[in-house]
């Protein structure tokens, strides 16, 4: 069979025949990394106020309040609790990152499926097995129309993660092979998502939507509402229209051989993952020569396009803008010796040394620079200069964060944004969560007891 034909299917009958004897064990670890650190992300940003406008919002107008809001009293219907727990996790760019194709595929999956447990009984195993094929169905198909799609301006995360929803609350409901096939034709209708509203609240919209109407397309394919058989690989599926010459073999080859979810990184810094490596640089710089703030008259950085394309913004307006921000991201790594939550608030883009060293920050694009490295170079005022190459980000495939490291970045959200759950806890049971029966009560471990 031609491998451009019948991609929707073909992949909807896989998830559909997916048995959890068949993943394997290594998958299965990476999975509980995943849900660790996408919790973790969305304790730490739970009273952001992107989640405190969006929840305005989505309380006024919640049905049956049976699910969680993660790290905060108010419960809400189970759209609404997704779709707000996707924005928290995603709204400091801290979670984690797919590397091929730059998708958080956490964002979308995870919050669908904590908040369908809470209203119906899920098992440890279950919730593993459908995260792992809706990661693996959103970054599949992001593969597919990669790069082109993320560089003509549609938001890959939103865009793609709405498929991973539908295909794992899918898997939850139990569709049938036609059924699945139309949960995902019912996703392709509602992928949405932007670039240029990268740096503002707008894109938590698209994030949270992809985590709520991919449980809507589930739902409405459990009702036999039809979405089509070929939305992906149609004249004018999903695939053709975002992804110029889209691959339609990364969607079907190799499926349940090979898998996404190795593929996964995870942030030790909250900016886009493009900037890490510079970040590494200049923190290695400030730390081998001593180098003060106040000394340095010009950093010059060289990297790939896609760094200017993402992060070129000299003058960052706020917490948002300063996370993609090359010069921002420069700044603080030499005058903080940190690049952390802490060092991209609306406090920090406005302090005056900040300001003063984020002018002297200049890049050169190189397209010979992958995009997992970058050079740095500093001159000082005594006519000094010294230069760092970093050739693989730190948290990335090649020098993936520990256990331990993820555990030490779960302490800390939880400390900055829910500092009365008991985080220790929650890291003990996702590490057991397949030994659950019911997962129902750790989304709920999630709200301190004192609220």
């Amino acid at each position: 069979m031609p491998q451009h034909e019948n991609v929707t299917v073909r992949l909807a009958q896989f998830i559909v025949d997916s048995r959890w004897r068949d993943i394997p064990q290594s998958l299965r670890k990476e999975a509980k990394r995943s849900i660790l650190n996408h919790i973790g992300c969305a304790l730490g940003s739970c009273r952001d106020e992107v989640v405190e406008r969006a929840l305005v919002v989505a309380d006024r107008f919640s049905g049956p309040r049976v699910a969680t809001v993660v790290g905060r009293p108010e419960r809400l219907d189970i759209l609404g609790a997704a779709s707000i727990n996707a924005m928290s996790s995603n709204v400091l760019n801290f979670d984690d990152t797919h590397v091929p194709t730059v998708i958080h595929p956490s964002a979308s999956v995870v919050p669908p499926l904590l908040a369908w447990s809470e209203h119906r009984r899920v098992s440890g195993p279950e919730l593993l097995h459908a995260f792992i094929l809706g990661a693996e169905a959103s970054c599949r198909i992001g593969r597919s129309v990669s790069p082109w799609h993320y560089s003509h301006g549609f938001h890959i995360t939103s865009t793609c993660g709405v498929f991973g929803s539908a295909a794992a609350i899918g898997k939850m409901l139990g569709l049938t092979a036609q059924q699945m096939t139309w949960a995902l034709g019912n996703a392709a209708s509602q992928s949405c998502g932007l670039v240029e509203s990268l740096p503002d609240m707008a894109r938590s919209i698209a994030v949270g939507n992809s985590a709520r109407n991919g449980i809507v397309a589930a739902l409405l394919a459990e009702q036999n509402f039809t979405g089509g058989e070929r939305a992906i690989e149609g004249t004018f599926g999903f695939a053709r229209v975002t992804g110029q010459q889209a691959d339609l073999s990364k969607i079907t080859s190799g499926l349940g051989q090979s898998w996404e979810l190795p593929l996964n990184a995870y942030k030790p810094y909250p900016t886009g993952v493009v900037l890490h490596p510079v970040i590494d640089a200049c923190l290695e710089l400030r730390s081998e020569h001593a180098i003060s703030p106040g000394d340095i008259e010009h950093i010059a950085v060289r990297g790939n396009p896609l760094l200017r394309e993402r992060a070129d913004r000299p003058a960052p307006r706020g917490s948002g803008e300063a996370s993609v921000s090359l010069h921002h991201c420069c700044a603080v790594a030499f005058i903080h010796g940190a690049a952390g939550v802490r060092q991209f608030t609306d406090e920090a883009v406005v302090q005056p040394a900040v300001l003063a060293l984020r002018a002297k920050v200049a890049m050169t694009e190189d397209a010979a620079v992958g995009i997992e490295e970058a050079y740095v170079t500093v001159r000082t005022r005594s006519g000094a200069s010294f230069e760092k190459h970093f050739p693989h980000l730190r948290g990335g495939l090649q020098c993936p964060m520990s256990d331990a490291e993820l555990e030490t970045k779960f302490l800390d959200q939880a400390m900055l944004g829910t500092p009365g759950c008991d985080a220790k806890r929650i890291i003990d049971v996702i590490w057991h969560i397949d030994e659950l029966d019911d997962v129902a009560g750790l989304a709920r471990m999630m709200v301190p007891a004192a609220l």
